[in-house]
């Protein structure tokens, strides 16, 4: 499980493809020290497991499956990753409960602001219509948001600065890929 309050803004740089899965390789700011081989960690949302790490490095397997699911499959290399560890009984919950199992993938429509906050509106797609409501939460890439606005075929969120710069967000334009994952 996971709290949607990411921990660093990670950068892709492998993507290797073996057969019916990739090596993905993430260079981080996270300390090494506390991460091991085994541990889950959500990229943009989705729960991977650590295959291993050393010197800033973080490598993961991953099934196709979730390539094709998510929107790793088309990170450029050099792109930008939310990254999040698994909570640990105790910690202290900031967002909400993620399970880091993407439903779906959608395109961002606008990107816009509002005062010093940032409106993103994202296409809803009807596999999540029944699970989305106004003022419920929702994670997308990873990230713990809340629900401002329900249209039919759209929602629309807004971000406060703080979150804005600590997250992959600001690399978005309309039409970009995003995980989501309703609560």
């Amino acid at each position: 499980m996971f709290t949607g309050l990411i921990e660093d803004v990670g950068e892709l740089v492998a993507r290797m493809p073996l057969g019916n899965a990739a090596k993905l390789t993430v260079r981080t700011m996270l300390p090494a020290s506390e991460i091991e081989t085994g541990d889950s960690i959500a990229v943009n949302g989705a729960c991977l497991t650590v295959e291993s790490v050393a010197d800033g490095v973080v490598r993961f397997h991953t099934l196709n499956e979730t390539l094709n699911r998510t929107n790793l499959g088309g990170v450029l290399i050099g792109g930008k990753v939310n990254l999040e560890r698994a909570l640990c009984l105790g910690d202290r919950l900031g967002g909400h409960l993620v399970s880091g199992h993407i439903d779906t993938t959608a395109a961002v429509q606008k990107v816009g602001k509002a005062g010093e906050d940032i409106v993103l509106s994202v296409a809803l797609p009807e596999s999540l219509r029944l699970l989305v409501i106004p003022k419920g939460s929702i994670a997308i890439n990873g990230v713990s948001l809340t629900i401002a606005e329900l249209a039919e075929t759209s929602f629309s969120v807004r971000i406060i600065p703080h979150t804005w710069g600590a997250t992959n967000l600001p690399a978005l334009r309309s039409g970009s890929p995003v995980n989501l994952e309703a609560d």
